[in-house]
């Protein structure tokens, strides 16, 4: 029995049919560290990036903030989730290009997808709503699937899932909304 030319897209049928529903049901992840003044500091440095909003409290209150603020390139920095601990392996091997024990960025593959061996990503973009303050924490709220495109490419069959979450903080407030599309192959 031979496999027509559309076949393998049939299976990504059930991952297909969950968009729009979230993957984690809503939850909160939070990063580890707080956007202190010294950490926003710390990534202006080498960028050579001069403004008083992120480094004068003083400045940033006369317009109109209750604080610093951080760039707002920088709300991944203090979204994302740790990608070492003390006490813990870094890497799975000693290997030349061994890969990190545990990824902040990983998205997840909803269930009942085919199999896959590897992803990458092939956009991104940030909807900030508001910068964020000195002292805040920020998470990632959810993990909205919002596409499931089947596609034959150079690298082999897959399928671009495209995914939508918020950035919040620990008040629940939503600072910015982020989209990425992922091939998993």
């Amino acid at each position: 029995m031979s496999e027509t030319s559309d076949d393998w897209k049939a299976a990504w049928r059930p991952v297909i049919n969950q968009i729009g529903a979230d993957l984690v049901d809503g939850a909160t992840f939070f990063g580890i560290d707080r956007a202190e003044p010294g950490a926003i500091r710390r990534y202006l440095e080498p960028l050579e990036f001069e403004c008083a909003l992120h480094t004068d409290a003083e400045t940033a209150r006369a317009y109109g903030f209750a604080d610093v603020t951080a760039p707002y390139t920088a709300i991944s920095t203090w979204a994302a989730a740790p990608v070492w601990e003390p006490g813990e392996q870094m890497f799975t091997s000693a290997e030349r290009n061994a890969l990190p024990a545990r990824l902040s960025v990983k998205p997840a593959m909803p269930p009942g997808g085919p199999p896959v061996s590897n992803y990458f990503a092939t956009d991104s973009e940030v909807e900030y709503l508001r910068p964020v303050l000195a002292g805040e924490r920020l998470g990632r709220r959810g993990n909205r699937l919002i596409g499931c495109s089947p596609k034959e490419t150079r690298v082999g069959r897959g399928a671009f899932l495209s995914y939508e979450w918020d950035v919040v903080t620990e008040a629940g407030e939503v600072v910015a909304r982020q989209r990425a599309t992922m091939f998993w192959y």
